[in-house]
């Protein structure tokens, strides 16, 4: 009877391992929004995205460009900054709490030559990718800054997250007119964050993912489960067509049953087997198909690989 559960198998575990990569894409929360966007907004230069404004037909668009400020704040080494985000997080079971949130920013805009457009610096939140720096203590630390109602003892960690007008950036948004039309500004619009980083596109992505294992992971998942479904209903689908050509997949004969079975109420053969072992190997079949597609993704070096330099 194994042959005739085996496309069952294969469509069951396809399902699984799409169920699983779903689950590892949703564990990155609205960043997996911010890492889609940044790799399917179309680029505009910053003419193009200040006629977008003044024409009021508003785009979603990314633009490059220099940061420049007038009006800069230092940090601690004296770098200028035109944006700092600090979050600080307490331990809560195996997870982090957020306690703080606060956003420094000043008007700063994107220069490209003698182009410039404003960035609504006050809108940017979860769409801010940059190298956080990250410290770890206990919230007796914090002093007076500590959460209430937390164990002096609890595990804490403040996320720095800051922008310098010595750098360049990708800022992805909605340019608008205001002040009567007189400056153009990038900000949050069309249903989507405002979104800036100082990263190359490879680099961005890896802090959006924490690292390359979960991306590998839920690649790997999705993969393995796409053509373990694909390859399931096509063995159900060429034994329609062409029964026969795949032995032992419907019924053995081609007959109808006249006999009953005595193990069913004489309605014909009924369910044998092990349902146990079936979803045994069902199991099994998604673990090998995930770690097959992972071990290729390792290979090849994955679909993020950068060609070596002429």
């Amino acid at each position: 009877m194994i042959p005739a559960v085996i496309p069952l198998i294969l469509i069951g575990a396809g399902l699984i391992a799409l169920v699983a990569g779903g689950i590892v894409l949703a564990s990155f929360g609205p960043r997996l929004r911010v890492g889609r966007l940044l790799a399917s907004t179309p680029r505009v230069t910053v003419a193009e995205a200040a006629a977008i404004a003044r024409g009021g037909m508003p785009r979603y668009v990314r633009v490059d460009g220099r940061i420049d400020a007038e009006n800069e704040f230092e940090d601690a080494d004296h770098r200028p900054l035109v944006l700092r985000r600090t979050r600080i997080e307490a331990r809560a079971g195996r997870g982090w709490r957020r306690y703080e949130d606060n956003l420094e920013a000043v008007p700063f805009e994107i220069r490209e030559g003698l182009d410039s457009i404003a960035v609504d610096g006050e809108r940017i939140r979860d769409g801010l990718v940059v190298v956080p720096r990250e410290s770890d203590g206990v919230a007796g630390d914090l002093g007076e800054r500590a959460p209430d109602g937390v164990d002096p003892s609890t595990p804490v960690r403040a996320i720095v997250e800051q922008v310098s007008s010595v750098e360049h950036a990708t800022v992805l948004g909605v340019p608008v007119a205001v002040d009567g039309a007189e400056s153009m500004t990038l900000t949050a619009g069309l249903g989507r964050p405002l979104v800036l980083t100082t990263l190359e596109p490879a680099e961005a992505m890896r802090i959006i993912a924490g690292g390359s294992g979960k991306p590998r992971l839920a690649a790997a998942c999705l993969g393995a489960g796409l053509v373990l479904l694909g390859l399931g209903l096509a063995w159900l689908l060429v034994d329609v067509v062409l029964p026969g050509v795949v032995p032992g997949v419907l019924a053995a004969s081609p007959s109808p049953a006249t006999g009953g079975d005595p193990r069913s109420s004489g309605e014909g053969p009924g369910l044998v087997g092990d349902p146990l072992r079936a979803l045994a190997i069902v199991g099994a079949v998604a673990v090998v198909a995930i770690g097959a597609t992972l071990a290729w993704i390792r290979l090849t070096g994955g679909p993020g690989r950068t060609p070596p330099a002429s």
